[in-house]
């Protein structure tokens, strides 16, 4: 059956008409369309290279107030948490119940040291008249004794008593020393309960914020343990952040940082501080940014920001449009005239999707949007525009 259905199509397959057919060649144009590609042109841009910094807000420098004076019960607090505060002022005030009994006590010890010292006056005073008296009943006795008209017992009673005169005399001029030595150590005493009384004011050591009060009215002072008053001084708070090393080596000192705040608001501020130790676990650095006064800003919150390492205006393009090989060289492909050219650039600063070209690549010049290792220098290609670009000139047609 099948050697009948062969034979009936043979003459058929034998058919001038047939091999003419398969002896025509294909259409010479029916060559094989080129790739659509979508290109963006390389255009001048400011790029902004920054570094993401997180930390928590702390004050620049705080104030530890603490009693100079232990054991006195708190009888005043003047000042609320948050409350703005000058050198000098006045936070708290301490009991005066055992100042003014010490006062009371040094007065006391004053007056008898001044009475002291009168009564040790008037007994120089008595033992030198004493003295003088003995000294001449001396020297008459002697005269007598070459006379023949004294014995020398009388001598002898007479030296002795100028003997005794003279001991008397010193032993009151030592009482007078004593004596003002005793007013000088009451005088000192009541310079030290005047330093006490001063003292019970508990001042500010510095202008500053009050950011936390731990004083309780009732409780007794006393210098250990947690400070009665912590001040934020001078009201400065900064940012104490932590950025990924390979970012350190190039922040430095005076770099501007903008912080992002509650609602949307910018804090700015600049890096003050930049610790020499990488952290061996995180691989984080730290840094000390000092921020505008800014009342909103509260010491503890978590905030996080950028720092500006980097600024130019240069030639630039998306990022996507820069291909790096193994050796770290970066290329674009370059269209001109539907044609790929595979070109050797010289990249810089990255931000924001682009990457700013500082050699290699002009103004203007159309590079594929998207670089691909499928791309091949000297490659054709159908170039068209992105979408949001094509939009925008029907928009405008």
């Amino acid at each position: 059956m099948r050697l009948l259905r062969l034979f009936a199509i043979l003459p058929l397959l034998m058919s001038p008409h047939v091999i003419r057919a398969a002896e025509v060649p294909p259409a010479s144009g029916s060559t094989a369309p080129a790739p659509a590609v979508t290109i963006v042109a390389a255009a001048d841009r400011e790029i902004v290279e920054q570094a993401v910094v997180t930390g928590t807000l702390v004050p620049r420098d705080e104030i530890l107030v603490a009693p100079e004076i232990e054991g006195y019960r708190i009888t005043e607090l003047l000042v609320e948490e948050g409350a703005e505060v000058e050198k000098g002022q006045v936070l708290a005030r301490l009991s005066l119940e055992m100042i003014a009994t010490q006062e009371a006590a040094n007065v006391a010890a004053i007056a008898k040291a001044q009475a002291a010292i009168v009564q040790a006056r008037s007994q120089i005073v008595q033992s030198e008249a004493a003295q003088i008296e003995a000294n001449l009943s001396l020297e008459r006795a002697r005269s007598l004794v070459k006379t023949g008209n004294a014995t020398a017992a009388v001598l002898e009673q007479r030296v002795s008593a100028a003997q005794g005169g003279e001991g008397r005399l010193a032993a009151a001029k030592g009482g007078l020393q004593l004596a003002e030595a005793d007013l000088a150590a009451a005088r000192a005493q009541s310079n030290e309960i005047a330093l006490r009384r001063a003292r019970t004011d508990i001042k500010a050591p510095d202008g500053g914020i009050v950011s936390r009060r731990t004083a309780r009215i009732g409780a007794a002072a006393t210098s250990t343990g947690e400070p009665l008053f912590r001040l934020i001084a001078r009201g400065e708070i900064e940012l104490e952040g932590e950025v990924p090393e390979t970012w350190m080596p190039r922040i430095e000192r005076g770099n501007i940082v903008r912080l992002e705040a509650d609602q949307g608001r910018i804090v700015t501020g600049k890096v003050r501080r930049i610790d020499p130790e990488i952290d061996r676990l995180t691989r984080l650095g730290k840094i000390r940014i000092s921020l505008d006064r800014d009342p909103a800003l509260r010491i503890g919150a978590f905030a996080r920001g950028r720092v500006e390492v980097a600024r130019r205006d240069s030639v630039a393009v998306p990022l996507s449009a820069v291909l790096y090989g193994i050796d770290g060289s970066a290329l674009v492909y370059v269209v001109e005239d539907g044609t790929v050219e595979a070109r050797k650039v010289v990249s810089g600063l990255a931000a924001d999707g682009f990457m700013e070209i500082r050699e290699g690549l002009k103004s203007g010049e159309a590079v594929v949007a998207r670089a691909s290792s499928f791309l091949r220098h000297g490659d054709r290609v159908r170039p068209v525009q992105p979408k949001a670009e094509a939009a925008a000139s029907v928009t405008s047609r």
